[in-house]
């Protein structure tokens, strides 16, 4: 990334690789990617925190022992090691994903 980011020009890139997610954007201990899963979320839990900004769609998260709909423009925090993934998703579902902070997660205090 050089000066910016769009929910466009980042779904264009993702959609020249053959993978849900890619990474667009690294400094420090912050990664942004833009995910984009088809049909089903594979993902496994995390070991760093993780903030989601919902960019388009609906359907249902799963957060640890929370499910709650979410819908284009929601931010979702989820903690470093915790089960989640999107459920029952639409087909234009696309959401930021950013990672942060150390192995394990930063401290809730």
């Amino acid at each position: 990334m050089k000066h910016r980011l769009t929910p466009k020009s980042a779904l264009r890139v993702l959609q020249e690789h053959d993978h849900p997610f890619i990474e667009l954007f690294k400094h420090g201990s912050l990664v942004i990617e833009m995910y984009k899963p088809d049909k089903i979320d594979l993902q496994t839990p995390h070991s760093r925190d993780e903030l989601y900004v919902v960019v388009a769609g609906s359907g249902m998260f799963l957060n640890g022992d929370s499910r709650q709909a979410f819908e284009a423009g929601e931010v979702l925090f989820v903690p470093a090691g915790v089960e989640h993934r999107f459920e029952d998703f639409t087909d234009d579902f696309a959401t930021w994903v950013m990672f942060y902070g150390p192995e394990g997660g930063e401290s809730s205090t």
